[in-house]
């Protein structure tokens, strides 16, 4: 199982959002290469970027400073937050990004998803954040009022390559992930799923590699490591991976 850590940039800083809100913003590097040198070292096979002013405002607002991070580490990013559009989606692969996460134009326009997977076959992600089951847009402010399940299996038929699956209550919160709701999303999908959302220690890691059979195959990782309740090494360590 991918153990990914995530960089979540604002104001070109990296930074973590309790529950996706603003007001509850700890900024952790002033810069975000640094964070991402340091996952590198400690073992990362890929890295999980998100431009939160661009989820908010509904572009790219951190391209630079993402270029920045693909160029220092040798192991790919996947990247969301703000891709609304092919341009924005063809600048990220020149600039370096290994696949980019459609969030909320995965819902508002499944046409051009389907496009974006049809020209770039292996390297478009959903990623669907749910609240309650429901997936929330437009940087979690907004209820689509569809079924997390239901959509992974219409994006799944598009083309993307995984789904990343968040528990919107519990980013952040450290409260563990949601493995009832992760099992359901895996049983319906042919596709791999990536776990978000809650991981706050190894027995998380652990309980999550159950899922591994049924096409888990990822987890995001961010408040537990930039707090130091969870250690990359112990955490590759426990699935045998040095």
């Amino acid at each position: 199982m991918l153990i990914i850590p995530a960089i979540d940039i604002r104001a070109g800083r990296c930074v973590r959002l309790l529950h996706g809100e603003l007001d509850k913003e700890t900024i952790y590097y002033e810069d975000p290469v640094e964070a991402a040198l340091r996952w590198q070292s400690e073992g990362a096979r890929r890295l999980h970027l998100v431009d939160l002013d661009g989820a908010f405002a509904g572009e790219m607002k951190n391209a630079a400073v993402i270029e920045q991070v693909v160029k220092a580490v040798n192991i790919p990013v996947q990247m969301g937050g703000g891709i609304r559009d092919m341009a924005t989606a063809e600048d990220l692969f020149a600039r370096g990004v290994e696949r980019v996460i459609l969030g909320t134009v995965a819902v508002t326009d499944p046409e051009l998803l389907k496009a974006m997977c049809s020209n770039f076959p292996g390297r478009v992600m959903a990623g669907l954040d749910a609240r309650n089951g429901s997936v929330a847009i437009r940087g979690w402010v907004d209820d689509s009022g569809l079924r997390a399940v239901d959509l992974a299996r219409s994006m799944a038929g598009l083309g993307v390559a995984e789904i990343v699956y968040t528990d919107i209550a519990r980013d952040g919160a450290l409260t563990g992930p949601n493995l009832t709701a992760l099992r359901e999303m895996a049983e319906a999908l042919e596709i791999d799923v990536i776990a978000s959302g809650g991981v706050s220690s190894l027995d998380d890691i652990k309980n999550l590699l159950q899922l591994e059979p049924l096409g888990v195959t990822g987890v995001i990782v961010g408040q537990a490591f930039y707090t130091g309740r969870l250690d990359m090494a112990r955490a590759l360590a426990i699935q045998g991976v040095d």
